[in-house]
């Protein structure tokens, strides 16, 4: 006992100090694409390569539409190995969590030349991508006035972002230091984190876990799957993203999210509990 006692207090603490300070990420960390609509000249290759669709073009009248949806997103690198032009490339950035599913897509407009290619960008919208570590942790003494009760629920996943959900609670991520814990049921939960395409068996199940957790009540889809369907998409399987079900109130992009992109969706969560809160003194 002694000894571990020893090794214990010779190791120091080994719980990352995010949100406030930067995660270290691995090498081989992958995050999320990032695209340059101003020279991007052919998006076609990495339309055709990506597995998910997240990349989808639209031609009409000479202009061509290029959409970019991080939801359906699973970080596989394809379209940047597809694209020779340079426009798209892989980043370490993953704090994409939205309340706002439209917040997910980007989108861009081109003259549209007669040999398939495309110039002339005219329009280009959507999300910025921000690393606001320093923005939730000036605000989680506010918005963390109590305990936080999580119910996660596995509506038909590959159990990918399990294992991260999982990481949440060893030493390194320690997510009990914020207050917030797993709950066995639903009835005691504040919070339903979503993870997997809904199957159709687990249809019925999801919606009767949202009619059991007591207002006010947020949902987090957590990943490709949980936000679109991801690989798997919707068929006669699976009924695509959790909001095809249930109401959501938060997504989390990823394949899987890391553990810090589930936190930082799950504080982002934290404002929407304290909306519904006022609205439901009795709570």
């Amino acid at each position: 006992m002694f000894k571990i006692l020893q090794k214990s207090f010779s190791v120091g603490s080994a719980t990352a100090d995010y949100p406030r300070i930067s995660p270290r990420l691995a090498e081989q960390f992958r995050g999320c694409p990032e695209f340059d609509f101003e020279i991007w000249n052919d998006a076609r290759p990495a339309a055709e390569a990506c597995p998910t669709g997240a990349i989808a073009l639209h031609d009409s009248d000479g202009v061509r539409r290029v959409t970019v949806d991080y939801g359906r997103c699973i970080y596989c690198g394809e379209c940047e190995a597809a694209s020779v032009d340079g426009a798209v490339r892989m980043t370490r950035k993953f704090e994409l969590a939205t309340t706002d599913r439209r917040d997910l897509v980007l989108t861009a407009e081109y003259t549209l030349h007669p040999d398939g290619t495309h110039a002339g960008l005219q329009v280009a919208n959507g999300p910025v991508l921000e690393v606001p570590g320093k923005r939730i942790a000036e605000a989680i003494q506010s918005l963390l006035g109590r305990s936080l009760a999580i119910r996660q629920v596995d509506a038909g996943s590959c159990n990918g972002c399990e294992q991260e959900i999982v990481a949440l609670n060893n030493p390194v991520h320690d997510i009990e230091r914020f207050g917030i814990h797993f709950v066995a049921s639903p009835r005691h939960a504040d919070m339903l984190l979503v993870t997997g395409p809904v199957t159709r068996n687990m249809e019925l199940a999801l919606r009767k876990t949202w009619a059991a957790t007591p207002d006010p009540k947020v949902v987090v889809a957590v990943g490709a799957c949980g936000i679109s369907g991801g690989i798997f998409g919707a068929n006669y399987a699976t009924m695509g993203g959790v909001d095809a079900v249930i109401p959501v109130d938060v997504y989390i992009p990823g394949c899987p999210p890391r553990p810090e992109a589930l936190l930082h969706g799950i504080l982002l969560a934290l404002g929407k509990i304290r909306q519904r809160a006022r609205s439901h003194p009795f709570q």
